[in-house]
């Protein structure tokens, strides 16, 4: 195999179908919009079978790859990237050590384009934005004479998929983690555990896929659907060559009903709709499982964070209320009462997660289990109590901001839509995910460095196929990567909203759903096998 075809099977991403803006004078369209980007009147770069891509050092080989292998295939000839120049005109990838991690320049003339960046990630981010500028125009592929310099404005660019309550796959993931790399977004949450079903594999306890795995939110008798570890280990390592970090998501003490099923013994939870809802805080069995199946989660995904989820224990703790072994423990603990024990098991979970030389990360419940900052990440989601971000600040926790309004996708996005959730008629479209999160600067503006980023979450009780979860997904995606992304200054939602229709001709090419913004009309509301009415609720 040539290193050429090497290279195109490695970054199947590059397949994707750009789709090229036509135009009479090349425009820059990029999402998400670069902090400074400047178009002279210098004359064009115009990419021909004479195009060569050259890189200064070793560290920028992977994407230079990415860049000579995506052109072989549109322009359908052979480019090998190399150390010295080969072509007439060529694009030049240079490190410059100056430049901050993510952080990149292009400048663009008729004889070159030459992008810097001080390491891999920042180089793929300059390709990212060059697949962008590519026009065609009736004598080629060309780039307008530009200059950009660009760096993101949070660390943490996330978007989280909930696969307990529907399972979709790891094609669709991949093709997720495909898209998330086009919008320069860098972290996938995976809530892999919740009531519905369990849906990774753990050696140790098999029941959790062989019962745990079984059903979905609309079918309780659906057949089981999981990720092996050999599926965990090969979307890890999809998402590494697109420079995305995948954090696993082991829900606990509550949202435990899956675990539970598979193994009663583990179960304290509450009775009815919530019965086997929450992990059994006073068994040291229950410990011992969870520092079980984290020793295999670590195995699979190396990233720094492990998240536990931490949110809505009270739904279904009933029963720690009455139970005599949770109440005598209660006691010999001094731990005052059942909010006192739901600390005390965060509280044992940390410890647990950092143990494996990792740190945890949770719902914004966990700010008053008494877990110092230097053990555990925010997130903050409950948009009705603020209260809860300025105590988590306070305390000096990083936090990733993630609250229902704007971020929950499974909230409508349109006034005419049926299936969904509102809160107190309040929705989230487009617009106001651009908004975000500026209209909450009161709250964050004194914090700079403890505001890791922000989240995009898309919970699938409603989402029950592939149609619709991209229906919930796009645009809307688009909106969380260029607010993560761009500084307020250079925020212009009348500009965005012209760089969306490119953007959704990028979705037409990939045969991908959405919600056409501009037809509403066109794009009717996919239903799937629920016909739920919308959740109202606040």
């Amino acid at each position: 195999m040539s290193r050429l075809k090497k290279t195109c099977s490695i970054y199947l991403f590059l397949l994707i179908p750009f789709v090229f803006a036509h135009a009479q004078s090349p425009s820059v369209q990029v999402i998400p919009q670069p902090q400074e980007i400047h178009i002279s009147p210098q004359g064009d770069f115009h990419v021909n079978n004479n195009t060569g891509v050259v890189y200064t050092s070793s560290q920028m080989q992977k994407p230079a790859g990415v860049l000579a292998a995506y052109l072989s295939n549109r322009l359908k000839i052979s480019i090998e990237p190399g150390r010295k120049n080969t072509g007439t005109n060529q694009f030049v990838l240079k490190e410059d050590v100056k430049l901050g991690k993510e952080e990149y320049h292009v400048s663009v003339d008729k004889n070159a384009v030459v992008c810097e960046a001080s390491t891999s990630v920042g180089m793929f981010y300059a390709v990212q934005t060059l697949l962008q500028c590519l026009n065609v125009s009736d004598d080629g592929f060309r780039i307008a004479s530009t200059t950009i310099k660009d760096t993101p404005r949070y660390g943490w660019r996330g978007f989280m998929l909930d696969e307990s309550r529907h399972f979709f796959g790891k094609e669709v993931v991949k093709q997720l983690l495909d898209v998330m790399a086009y919008l320069k977004m860098n972290r996938f949450h995976w809530h892999l555990t919740d009531e519905q079903a369990w849906r990774i594999e753990i050696k140790k306890y098999p029941k959790l896929t062989e019962i745990g795995a079984e059903g979905n939110w609309h079918d309780r008798n659906a057949p089981r659907a999981f990720y092996t570890q050999d599926d965990i280990r090969e979307i890890v390592a999809y998402a590494a060559e697109r420079y995305i970090m995948i954090i696993p998501e082991i829900d606990m003490p509550g949202h435990a009903t899956a675990v539970t099923r598979a193994y009663p013994e583990f179960s304290a939870g509450g009775t009815g709709r919530w019965e086997g809802f929450t992990f059994h805080p006073a068994k040291e069995t229950t410990y011992r499982f969870i520092d079980d199946v984290l020793t295999e989660i670590v195995q699979l995904f190396p990233a720094p964070y492990i998240h536990i989820g931490g949110d809505e224990v009270h739904f279904g703790n009933k029963i720690w209320f009455t139970d005599p072994v949770i109440q005598q423990f209660i006691k010999d603990n001094d731990l005052k009462n059942e909010l006192g024990l739901e600390h005390y098991f965060i509280r044992r979970a940390c410890d647990i997660v950092q143990s494996k030389g990792r740190t945890m990360i949770g719902w914004d419940e966990i700010i008053a289990s008494g877990i110092t900052p230097d053990k555990a990440i925010v997130m903050w989601w409950r948009h009705d109590k603020p209260d809860q971000l300025t105590a988590a600040l306070e305390k000096g926790f990083n936090v990733i901001i993630t609250p229902r309004i704007p971020c929950y996708f499974d909230f409508v996005q349109h006034s005419s839509h049926k299936i969904g959730r509102r809160w107190a008629g309040k929705f989230n479209a487009l617009e106001t995910v651009c908004q975000f999160p500026d209209n909450i600067s009161d709250l964050i503006s004194n914090y700079p460095d403890q505001v890791l980023g922000i989240q995009a979450n898309l919970w699938t009780e409603r989402v029950a196929d592939v149609k619709r979860l991209y229906f919930l997904l796009f645009p809307r995606l688009a909106g969380t990567a260029e607010s993560a992304w761009t500084n307020r200054s250079e925020k212009d939602y009348s500009r965005f909203e012209e760089k969306i229709k490119k953007f959704l001709e990028f979705l037409d090419g990939k045969g991908i759903n959405y919600f056409n913004i501009f037809d509403p009309e066109s794009t009717p509301e996919p239903w799937g096998p629920d016909k739920a009415d919308v959740i109202a609720e606040g």
